[in-house]
């Protein structure tokens, strides 16, 4: 999702006034400023320098950070991190920095294949931090796949990287304001039978087992992190129509149907497959919690459009909480002091939420 623009800049963030956890501790995120060329970095900066209740670890090149801050009229204030040491209170303006070097000048706007190292060395470090509780959760900025692949490295995604690291199926799920059941919070949410496939390759992947993994971790975490007791997901057709009962494609009856019927056996209030064109009618989200999209632009366009800036990417069925933005690096933002810092909010306070949970 790295094509996509941030929206300018806006203000300031709202006022942050939520509890801290149970013990008066802030809850500990990590947080990693993805491609060092774009405009995570005044993300970051724009977030610490807001009053949101949280430690706020950032895993970054301390200088770089510094920069990006300076750039946006940000004076920061950057610690080194102590793991043992836990605070319950956060000035504005502080953070604790993880010190990971950058392999080559951060030049605004300019990607260099030489940081790509650099910028996964940040994503593993949260992810292992993650696992071992050291952090409740990880907040991630946006990366720059292409530049990735150009250094060498295979790299499809944060999802895919946090999925393989943990040894996890795992489900990419969009969440933006509006737009669903009431019941839930009215919330609209876009799971992903398949994410970053060309879209020559979708249809042989779209396999009754792996819908089937798909919606049990789906509505196994709307469940246990989302607080939906019972929840209706809505399962879109691969082919026009859903498939024009086999005229318009097999998929629907030999894959999608069978997955929908086994989910249902066992007791999930799953209904497909719907035709995509008319999913997103506001009188049909209004039945469910949840769609699931067979690929990425099928289903991401329409939240994206329903919620663009303040929507929020969530990573099912990991072992702990990661959260990240809905857009992607807008090199044409970078030091520019134009980023919106919006959808960086939302994904550190749905973190922040679900790790309470």
């Amino acid at each position: 999702m790295h094509a996509h623009q941030a929206t300018p800049s806006r203000p300031a963030l709202s006022a942050d006034a939520e509890s801290v956890g149970a013990e008066g501790l802030l809850p500990r995120l990590a947080l990693t400023p993805g491609e060092p060329a774009g405009i995570g970095m005044e993300l970051v900066a724009k977030l610490a320098a807001s009053d949101f209740a949280a430690d706020l670890i950032v895993i970054a090149d301390p200088g770089a950070l510094d920069a990006a801050a300076r750039a946006a009229g940000i004076g920061l204030r950057i610690a080194s991190y102590d793991p043992s040491e836990t605070i319950t209170a956060r000035a504005r303006g502080s953070v604790r920095v993880i010190a990971m070097s950058l392999r080559a000048p951060a030049v605004p706007g300019t990607l260099d294949p030489r940081n790509a190292p650099y910028v996964l060395a940040t994503l593993a470090r949260a992810a292992d931090g993650a696992a071992s509780g050291e952090f409740d959760a990880i907040v991630t900025a946006p990366v720059h796949k292409g530049v990735i692949n150009d250094a060498g490295i295979p790299f499809t995604g944060h999802t895919e990287f946090f999925a393989q690291r943990a040894g996890r199926d795992v489900v990419m799920m969009l969440t933006a304001p509006g737009g669903g059941r009431a019941a839930s919070g009215g919330a609209l949410r876009v799971a992903l039978a398949t994410t970053h496939l060309p879209l020559s390759a979708v249809p042989a992947a779209i396999t009754r087992a792996g819908l089937v993994r798909t919606l049990r971790i789906l509505c196994d975490d709307l469940i246990a992190h989302f607080r939906i007791a019972a929840p209706r997901v809505a399962v879109l057709g691969l082919n026009p129509h859903a498939g024009e009962g086999g005229h318009l494609g097999r998929e629907e009856i030999d894959e999608i149907a069978p997955a929908i019927k086994q989910l249902r056996a066992a007791g999930f209030d799953v209904q497909g497959p719907i035709p995509a064109d008319t999913a997103f009618v506001p009188a049909q989200l209004e039945r469910y919690d949840a769609v699931l999209a067979m690929y990425h632009d099928q289903g991401l366009p329409v939240l994206k459009h329903a919620g663009f800036g303040h929507a929020v990417n969530v990573t099912l069925g990991l072992p702990y909480v990661r959260t990240s933005v809905d857009h992607g690096t807008a090199l044409d933002l970078a030091g520019g002091n134009r980023a919106d810092p919006g959808s960086l909010l939302a994904a550190a306070r749905l973190a922040r939420d679900l790790a309470k949970r």
